[in-house]
């Protein structure tokens, strides 16, 4: 039995295209909405919260003669943390590692700093093709992403330049056709129906940080980690999975925060989460969610490497 891409001989059909493609920008640009809507599914959190996103998670698109790997990226920027300093190393090591490159623009404001520093980022990944990407091109008129396209053009040398929206759909497959001709010929990365490969326990994690991102004061969410400690299928009860996370803070009052007035926000949190990871996981859910402080963590080698953020 041949699988996805495989001829009888075992060698790829003509021009079949596999291989990887990171999304870069500065936060809050419409990556990991971007990542999802190629993707066809939730595998990246979104949040209006900037540097949302935390680790380099992989989203998985199949088309008939192709499969594009989708890395989304933490925001690059500035950083004024070590977690920060971590984040900034993973997202330059990623762009050494891939085939084809999408630097996110969104369409609603002006071009930056923070864009004009990624594009002389990018400008020395000589080797990579480089697609920018005009994202949000549902919250601008035509004529702003028209203006938009000419600035995008004046930061550098591109493979390409398309406007998209993650939110109706605009042009999100010409993003994906665009970034899967710069793939090289080769085998599919991946078995055909698997749409990232990240452990169930971490999208379940980031799926409690994300409800927990919602609603909260603008210097909380950096200082917000989730760790899922145990999971699985209630003895007896296999439609039931149980799990036990916990939410870290960093100080004593961003767990009131995160609590809040008699364990009212807190519920409010998990009951959103369990949704989303009923949604995920296909069964009913028990969450059980903890909020304890360890002291400035986004700071500490050891708190980091417990956490999942290694050097």
């Amino acid at each position: 039995m041949t699988s996805l891409g495989e001829t009888t001989t075992g060698r790829p059909p003509e021009q079949y295209r596999a291989g990887f493609a990171c999304f870069i920008g500065r936060p809050n640009v419409g990556k990991s909405t971007l990542m999802n809507a190629l993707v066809g599914t939730k595998v990246a959190i979104t949040s209006s919260r900037p540097q949302t996103t935390r680790r380099a998670i992989r989203g998985i698109v199949h088309r008939p003669k192709a499969q594009l790997v989708v890395v989304d990226t933490p925001g690059l920027h500035k950083p004024r943390t070590l977690l920060g300093e971590r984040l900034d190393s993973l997202v330059r090591s990623t762009l050494t590692e891939v085939d084809a490159i999408g630097f996110c623009v969104p369409a609603d404001q002006p071009v930056g700093p923070g864009d004009k520093y990624i594009a002389r980022e990018l400008a020395a990944v000589r080797k990579t093709p480089v697609v920018a990407i005009v994202t949000k091109t549902d919250l601008a008129p035509p004529e702003q992403v028209a203006r938009q396209l000419l600035a995008v053009g004046e930061l550098g040398e591109f493979a390409d330049i398309v406007p998209c929206s993650a939110a109706d759909g605009f042009q999100v497959d010409l993003v994906g056709d665009l970034l899967i001709s710069h793939l090289p010929e080769g085998m599919p990365l991946y078995p055909e129906g698997d749409l990232t490969d990240e452990p169930e326990q971490v999208l379940v994690a980031e799926l409690i940080r994300e409800a927990a991102l919602e609603g909260v004061r603008d210097e909380l969410p950096h200082s917000i980690a989730v760790v899922v400690d145990e999971m699985g299928p209630r003895e007896g009860r296999e439609d039931l999975m149980d799990v036990y996370a916990h939410l870290f803070v960093e100080r004593p009052s961003q767990k009131g925060i995160i609590i809040g007035h008699k364990g009212a926000r807190l519920r409010e949190v998990g009951a959103a989460a369990r949704r989303q990871i009923e949604a995920l996981l296909g069964t009913k859910v028990f969450l059980d969610l903890r909020v304890s402080v360890l002291k400035d963590w986004q700071r500490d080698p050891k708190q980091l490497r417990r956490l999942g953020f290694y050097d």
